[in-house]
């Protein structure tokens, strides 16, 4: 079987077991990360959380966890799929000679390349998906971002398409969801690389367990949200934005418009729940992804 075929295949299993782990908490980083700055004297719709989950499960039961999943879900195979072939192609091309384990710094420059080829495939996805993860939280306040309910990922894609603009509609926010992915899965797989190693004693990290696999993978996940968390809470608020009326010109307006209205915690809304999504699934991504691989031969 053909090193690219490998890839798509065992990164697709590896994106679906992200997927199903982190949805959940994914849900709940937009819905914190959505919800306005309150007026004076007044509370946040959520304290926190664990107050998000409360409510959410209260409002909409615990499929209320797994909203906007349909989008992901629909094209998790060609992301994951897309991102570890365009990451191992990548590595054939630095690879000094077949089978030569390459650096972490040269591990980093294949996240950069894998990060740039799937800003294009997540923009619309992510756009699908905050989209409905947000409708609960601002519908409550009267925002008119939500002056159209979405039935699901279709009417979204197809609201945005007649209304927002096109094709070009899709692709809101492309600029922070780059920002995101390039800088993030740069580190992401330099880290993952570097654990991997050390674990190992050595260059030669075939022989690795399941344990160290787990540690690698979920360790890595959390340095792709240290690193660019920020950007993320940018590109939520850029997406969900009104169409008709914006509140935001672009990344950097929002950027300044956060902090002057919320100060630097404003752009660590729902980092929380990201890193307690991000270790689990990206543990249960690359422990699928490295079986799959290898039963793979």
């Amino acid at each position: 079987m053909g090193d690219i075929a490998k890839d798509l295949t065992a990164g697709t299993v590896g994106g679906v077991a992200q997927l199903v782990v982190g949805h959940p908490f994914d849900t709940i980083k937009v819905k914190l990360q959505s919800q306005p700055t309150p007026l004076p004297g007044q509370l946040p719709k959520y304290s926190g959380a664990i107050d998000a989950v409360r409510q959410t499960l209260a409002a909409e039961g615990a499929g209320g966890l797994f909203k906007g999943m349909g989008a992901p879900l629909a094209t998790v195979a060609a992301f994951n799929a897309l991102l570890f072939t365009v990451r191992g192609q990548t590595e054939a091309f630095l690879r000094s000679e077949p089978g030569v384990p390459l650096t972490v710094s040269q591990q980093v420059v294949c996240g950069a390349v894998a990060g740039t080829a799937v800003s294009f495939l997540a923009c619309p996805t992510e756009l699908i998906k905050c989209r409905l993860q947000a409708q609960g939280a601002l519908a409550s306040i009267g925002s008119a971002a939500v002056a159209v309910k979405y039935a699901g990922p279709m009417d979204v894609a197809r609201h945005v398409l007649r209304s927002e603009g096109g094709m070009m509609g899709l692709f809101k926010g492309l600029f922070p969801t780059m920002a995101r992915e390039i800088p993030g899965n740069a580190a992401m797989f330099g880290m993952y690389e570097a654990l991997k190693q050390y674990f190992a004693g050595g260059t030669d990290t075939s022989g690795l367990g399941r344990g160290s696999l787990i540690v690698a993978g979920g360790l890595a996940g959390g340095s792709f949200w240290m690193s660019v968390y920020p950007t993320d809470v940018i590109k939520s608020v850029i997406q969900i934005d009104d169409y008709k009326n914006p509140k935001f010109s672009g990344f950097f307006d929002a950027f300044k418009k956060i902090l002057a209205s919320e100060g630097i915690k404003g752009l660590y809304k729902g980092f929380g729940p990201a890193m307690g999504r991000s270790v689990p699934a990206n543990a249960a991504c690359f422990l699928a992804y490295e079986m799959a691989k290898s039963s793979l031969g």
